[in-house]
């Protein structure tokens, strides 16, 4: 696993404390873990939620911008943040695999990394073959960092290991060590850390039903700090074809101290032991399709669609063994997400559409608050802070508005930029990634 440095010129959910402080410990070094950091996709606890106070409410492109900095185009990806590091990826010209360094106080590129070399395949959708969609490349999945390293993963199957100084620990290549890739519209799951191990998942179409074909989907857990597999657990579900595909991140939690690995799509939702692998629970049968809707978790309930604009539901988490669609809380079916994820603020979930239509939600009972169409279309995942949600939408206009049972919306900002990846918040700034440039907001003094 040896990995050459290549140089481009010039990349909460609430828990008792006592289950809380297992998981943190167990997750993350204890006095590295800071509520400014956002180390990960959908941050801290990968549900979208900061426990920043003193946020900004209102910019522009003229108004509340500390830096803005270009950066090459293009990428998806979310910056993973860690004090004054800023990591981001990109893919150049359609070939060059970059991570990227910036110093969150003013935004100047500390260094740049080519991780690999390779085009994004694009295309009609092909059986056997992922086939990008117009709107990522291979710079999807996000980055994600323990203060110490960064991780990263492509969508051609490269993962690798860097430390801060931009110095390459490890690399593989889980397609060539584990088959090619068959998920219909290219492959955007991105990793995360649980202690001295970082856990990827691959859910992908299976190939079973065309001549009795197979493609494993499966999670793998490799050592942090020398990139050796630790464990490998394929997840075979009941779907076939496209239904098998999903693009979803897992989220790490802990239930009566179990530490639990979330995992949704293909039809099926379940949990395993991040430590070893092993199935905890698993709730199948919720047959939807493709599944791009990153879930997210409160109070011991877990929140997700069934994929393709599914319904919503709402499910208890931690019963061990198979559950089934009788364990459903609640469900909701009208308008729901194809691509945003999921968040939740004061017992309250938040879910848009891509059209964008903001639905509230009490996580309880299922019962809908209001309706309301905020203006564009949305992508990206909507964000908690301070009370506030915030919902991106693909034009640069981010809508914030209260996190209430009562419409309140407090702003409506603009910048001049395509935004597809969702945003970031650290240290009191927020960090909006457009297709050309990363904009952190609020603050000059970082």
């Amino acid at each position: 696993m040896p990995c050459r440095h290549s140089f481009f010129t010039a990349s909460v959910f609430r828990l008792t404390a006592a289950t809380l402080s297992a998981l943190l410990a167990a997750s993350f070094p204890a006095a590295r873990l800071a509520a400014e950091n956002w180390p990960q996709w959908r941050g801290p606890f990968g549900t979208g939620v900061s426990h920043e106070r003193n946020v900004p409410l209102v910019w522009s492109e003229r108004r509340g911008i500390a830096w803005k900095r270009p950066i090459p185009p293009w990428g998806d990806s979310t910056p993973a943040i860690w004090g004054r590091s800023v990591f981001v990826t990109s893919q150049v010209m359609d070939k060059q695999l970059l991570l990227i360094h910036l110093d969150a106080t003013d935004g100047r590129v500390v260094w740049t990394r080519q991780t690999g070399s390779d085009t994004t395949p694009r295309g009609a959708p092909e059986r056997r073959h992922q086939i990008f969609h117009r709107l990522h490349d291979l710079a999807t999945p996000s980055p994600v960092t323990d203060g110490r390293v960064v991780v990263v993963h492509f969508g051609n199957g490269d993962l690798a290991t860097y430390d801060y100084d931009g110095q390459c620990i490890w690399k593989r290549n889980l397609q060539k060590e584990y088959g090619k890739y068959t998920i219909w519209y290219g492959h955007a799951n991105s990793p995360v850390l649980f202690g001295d191990l970082v856990i990827s998942v691959c859910m992908q179409d299976s190939l079973r039903d065309p001549r009795d074909e197979h493609a494993a989907s499966y999670i793998v857990a490799h050592d942090l700090a020398t990139g050796k597999t630790r464990w490998k657990t394929a997840r075979m579900t009941a779907a076939v074809a496209e239904q098998c595909d999903a693009y979803t991140t897992p989220i790490l939690t802990a239930v009566a101290g179990q530490p639990m690995l979330i995992v949704m799509g293909a039809n099926q939702l379940d949990a395993y032991d991040p430590r070893t692998g092993k199935q905890l629970w698993y709730l199948p049968g919720l047959v939807g399709g493709r599944t791009v809707t990153n879930p997210t978790v409160d109070n011991n309930l877990l929140f997700a669609t069934r994929g393709l604009r599914g319904a919503l539901f709402a499910v208890p988490i931690g019963r061990p063994g198979k559950g089934t669609l009788r364990d459903i809380l609640w469900s909701y079916d009208q308008g729901t997400p194809d691509s945003c994820g999921l968040v939740v603020s004061d017992s309250l979930l938040f879910a848009i559409s891509d059209d964008g239509i903001v639905r509230c939600f009490d996580t309880r009972t299922g019962k809908r608050h209001w309706k309301k169409r905020l203006v564009g279309k949305y992508k990206a995942s909507p964000v908690a802070v301070n009370g506030r949600i915030l919902f991106l939408n693909s034009e640069g206009t981010c809508t914030v508005i209260s996190a209430s049972p009562r419409f309140d919306k407090l702003a409506e900002n603009h910048l001049d930029a395509e935004t597809i990846a969702s945003p970031a918040i650290a240290n009191g700034h927020i960090f909006i990634r457009g297709r050309k440039q990363l904009y952190c907001i609020g603050p000059t003094n970082y």
